[in-house]
């Protein structure tokens, strides 16, 4: 019990130097609690399966204060999960749909699992799923211009109301930094913010799609409210109280 009691004391006084700090080194943490390294690795891998820190390479970050990496990184992390997510996504999906995917990783990990679909229109902002799709000639890909923005490898700017009118959005599938019930989904980007709030008005299903980590999580800004949200797909290791404040707001959650 003594043991437990001390484990317990030592990662709250670790998630308060995370937080206070911003960014933390393995080094540093184990020289400041007297612990080998192979402990605080442990530790801050256990906060991290709470989703309240990024677990990274030789220490760790505050999800308060997190950078925004770069798509090739952030698709490496927590792959299988994405993976699995992508899956459940994928069975959403009709012959003859039109769906948009944002540019986030967790909502391309969707693609794989759609191109033997005879016919499917994908609206979308990121290149990087347009690129992935040039092997799916039956797949119809639609991209309105913008901006480049290079940390997302996708375009941002408003799209016309006009032009979204000419297409009935079946499902809409959204990644994000953060879900709380109090903010509903958010992100980081206030481009690529205002641009998924525009396109959660124009699909008849929106769907969050995100990892366990992001759970309870508020990022700098809101695009979609969870009365919005028709359904939430994530991980089994999802923190099971946050689930259910979800679920009793009329919210469909599907761990995998």
């Amino acid at each position: 019990m003594g043991k437990e009691h001390h484990l317990t004391k030592r990662r709250q006084y670790i998630l308060t130097a995370v937080e206070e700090a911003g960014e933390i080194s393995v080094i540093s943490l184990s020289k400041r609690f007297n612990v080998s390294e192979v402990t605080i690795r442990q530790d801050l891998q256990a906060l991290s399966e709470q989703g309240v820190l990024l677990r990274v390479r030789g220490g760790a970050l505050s999800p308060n204060t997190l950078p925004e990496f770069s798509f090739d990184v952030r698709q490496q992390q927590r792959a299988a999960e994405k993976a699995q997510i992508g899956r459940e996504a994928a069975n959403l999906i009709n012959y003859g749909d039109t769906i948009f995917l944002d540019a986030s990783t967790t909502a391309q990990a969707v693609i794989p699992f759609i191109k033997k679909l005879p016919e499917l229109t994908v609206i979308t902002n990121s290149l990087k799923a347009a690129m992935n799709l040039l092997d799916a000639p039956q797949i119809q890909v639609m991209m309105p211009g913008g901006t480049l923005r290079r940390e997302s490898i996708s375009l941002i700017g408003f799209w016309h109301d006009e032009l979204l009118a000419n297409f009935h959005v079946q499902t809409g599938f959204f990644g994000a930094r953060g879900l709380t019930v109090e903010e509903g989904l958010t992100d980081v980007n206030l481009n690529e913010v205002a641009l998924k709030r525009e396109l959660v008005n124009h699909c008849r299903r929106v769907v969050g799609m995100l990892d366990s980590t992001k759970w309870g999580n508020v990022a700098s800004a809101t695009f979609a409210q969870l009365s919005q949200v028709h359904q939430v797909i994530s991980s089994l290791n999802a923190p099971p109280d946050l689930v259910d404040q979800v679920r009793r707001h009329g919210v469909e959650v599907v761990l995998v």
